[in-house]
């Protein structure tokens, strides 16, 4: 591994301060100086001299910390993913979002529940940014309390705790009021209130109250603090904005307030963090997300995976510049944002593969890791001229020369890179009218579908079919909501043939891997030949219905950001049901026989697959990017073998590689029952980059 030049290691600028001579722990590392000596020694590469530097203790310390690490397990010439996945979300989410500091705490822990890890946390940071004289305006709500609950009694000279909104007459523990007190309390701080109600009946009273000496001088001392701390909430039905009392439903079923994302301090703002201005802000008393941005600290602390989208427009419009937060949601974020580094470290959950201390690197024929997907792309374009395009107005649409038309329902697909020939190579006439592109493993952010959307339409509507993964729904849903202040109807089948990833009483869970192809097929069809939006969603979620997959997995994939393997698996090892991402599967085993594994595999997918003698299937036999077409055709072989024996038809059969998962050695097996009605579609003609029929 390349090494780093010690003077360029900055530490983070939230690190404990130093008592009694003890290295400054960055926040990210929990205050275990074993993990952050395993981190800079596996990971950056650094000798034993340049950590002692960076971490301020002698070369001798550094020395017992790398041993106390190899005998606990931290570092085993590798260093522990399940331990390192919360750093590195933490990391891909600071350079992402431009943030000054990130902390995430470990997705689950049965022993205490997610408000009271991000409120331990949340004090841990405030505590080490405080100093004698400061003043903190605080917000107020459940994960607010908590921090304010978490800070160990202490007494910081001088300092101030101002209330930066209203109040409310709710009678709940976590007001504004009671937020601030509570926090003030804690560090024997002066607490300011703010004499007026966070919401009034009008604009005028509002200007009437804000024009009172007393308010006027509340809200100065408010504008200036020198730090602020905040939670995050979402516009969800289940929101606590709703419980409090602050906003009602039918504030947020106006117009102009139904865009709405997340409330930051008692203000709307949208999905890409924009202020809701309007009605109901002219009625607020607080401070505005003006005021709030030209404060040098602002701390967001916000969790669980229903605010994924509120946090991320928080982000997106730098209304927090630290961020506390758990690594489900931060990986949630992530995936939505399109951002793939470091999401490997949370897929597995083994280790980094290493050999005599220096992480091995995997090889890959790529320029700048940042540029792969649009030098890909116009690598595509270039190949199939008369098949696909991309859009001027957003290079990550991906357009059929002969697709959409008047008249027509569009369909329009997307997913991350990485699974080639799916989403792009289904682009074409008699399939996909467009696919929107996303980075490798991650969601196309919802420009690029909005731009597929407007591409694909000829007035009669358009169809979204993608895998389920929450970046995707978010994304796209987003998407079909600009889409219709275009005057676009919109409707989404969301594909879920992964057998193996959800029980079948839970199939609403379950991810879209391969199975995506039939029902990409069937749809596709419908359309060319000119169906309602109506009945071209009721076939999708028909062909959804009737499609099974279960996958497995031989040997990781890596990203061309990272080099490095997204899970480890053993030489003699398998596992299925293994998602395309590297998602956990089922069941990990010593390695068995084709026929074994596929025999295996079927077994899933005949517990629920609905018809027995005298039925008939497609089947589709997919390489997951390096199992080559001699192994593929021994397991097609089995395939066959046990359909016959079931007294079942194959009407049609495909063998290839139609879902990859960039490199991993392995292979998916996905059976599709068809009717008549599935059975014409799926022979309906089409012609794609990558896949023609018919």
């Amino acid at each position: 591994m390349a090494r780093q030049n010690v003077s360029s290691l900055v530490r983070d600028p939230v690190a404990a301060a130093p008592a009694g001579g003890a290295p400054a722990i960055p926040w990210h590392f929990q205050d275990d100086p074993l993990l952050w000596a395993g981190w800079l020694y596996v990971q950056d590469g650094l000798t034993q001299s340049d950590i002692a530097k960076v971490m301020g203790v002698s070369r001798a310390t550094v020395n017992g910390y790398l041993a106390e690490a190899r005998r606990t397990g931290i570092v085993s010439l590798s260093m522990e993913a399940t331990r390192l996945g919360e750093f590195s979300v933490a990391q891909a989410l600071k350079q992402h979002f431009r943030l000054e500091a990130c902390i995430v705490v470990p997705a689950a822990d049965p022993a205490s529940p997610l408000i009271e890890r991000l409120g331990l946390a949340g004090a841990k940071v405030l505590r080490g940014l405080v100093k004698p004289g400061d003043s903190i305006g605080v917000a107020w709500g459940r994960t607010v309390m908590a921090v304010a609950r978490a800070m160990a009694p202490t007494v910081v000279p001088d300092l101030s705790v101002v209330q930066a909104t209203g109040g409310l007459t709710a009678t709940f523990d976590f007001s504004p009021e009671l937020c601030a007190s509570r926090l003030a309390q804690a560090l024997g701080a002066r607490s300011i209130n703010i004499s007026a109600p966070a919401i009034v009946s009008h604009a005028a009273v509002r200007d009437v109250l804000m024009a009172e000496p007393i308010l006027a001088e509340q809200f100065a001392l408010a504008r200036s603090v020198d730090k602020i701390l905040f939670g995050v909430c979402s516009t969800r039905p289940d929101s606590l904005i709703y419980e409090s009392a602050l906003v009602t439903p039918e504030d947020v079923g106006d117009p102009v307030t139904s865009r709405a994302t997340a409330v930051v301090a008692g203000r709307l703002i949208d999905d890409r963090g924009r202020p809701i201005l309007g009605a109901l802000d002219d009625r607020t008393i607080g401070l505005t997300l003006a005021e709030i941005g030209r404060i040098r600290t602002r701390i967001a602390v916000a969790g669980g995976a229903d605010k994924v989208p509120a946090i991320l427009a928080v982000l997106r419009g730098r209304h927090a510049n630290i961020l506390v937060t758990d690594a489900k949601t931060g990986h949630g974020i992530l995936q939505a944002e399109g951002v793939p580094a470091a999401l490997g470290a949370l897929r597995g959950r083994g280790k980094t593969q290493l050999q005599g201390g220096t992480a091995v690197k995997t090889k890959k024929l790529i320029n700048d890791p940042k540029n792969i997907i649009e030098e890909m792309l116009e690598g595509i374009v270039k190949a199939h001229p008369t098949k696909v395009r991309q859009l001027p107005e957003n290079s990550r649409s991906l357009v059929a020369v002969d697709g959409p038309r008047p008249g027509k329902v569009g369909i329009v697909v997307g997913g991350g890179s990485g699974h080639e020939p799916s989403f792009l190579g289904f682009v074409g006439k008699g399939l996909a009218d467009a696919c929107a592109v996303g980075n490798v493993f991650a969601s196309p952010p919802p420009d690029p579908i909005l731009e597929c959307t407007k591409a694909a339409s000829g007035g009669a509507g358009v169809l979204y079919l993608y895998g389920n993964y929450a970046g995707d729904v978010m994304n796209f849903d987003m998407a079909a909501e600009m889409a219709a202040m275009e005057d676009i109807e919109v409707r989404t089948v969301v594909t879920l043939d992964d057998v193996a990833s959800a029980p079948r009483d839970q199939r609403d869970k379950r991810r879209g891997v391969a199975g995506n192809f039939f029902v990409f097929k069937i749809a596709g069809a419908a359309a060319d030949k000119m169906w309602t939006l109506d009945e071209v969603e009721r076939v999708a979620q028909k062909a959804n219905a009737s499609t099974f997959t279960v996958g497995v997995a031989l040997y990781p994939c890596s990203l061309p950001q990272t080099l490095k393997h997204n899970f480890e698996i053993g030489e003699n090892e398998m596992e299925i049901g293994m998602g395309i991402h590297g998602e956990p599967g089922i069941v990990r085993e010593p390695l068995k026989s084709a026929d074994e594994v596929t025999d295996a595999m079927l077994e899933r997918i005949f517990d629920e697959l609905p018809t027995e003698k005298g039925g008939k299937v497609a089947v589709l036999i997919n390489s997951l990017g390096s199992t080559p077409l001699m192994e593929l055709y021994v397991v097609n072989r089995r395939v066959h073998q046990r359909l016959e024996k079931r007294g079942i038809a194959v009407h049609a059969n495909w063998v290839g590689t139609y879902c990859s998962s960039l490199e991993m050695a392995g292979m998916s097996v996905t059976l599709i029952h068809l009717d008549a009605e599935l059975t014409e579609l799926l022979d309906h003609p089409c012609d794609c980059a990558m896949f023609r029929a018919g």
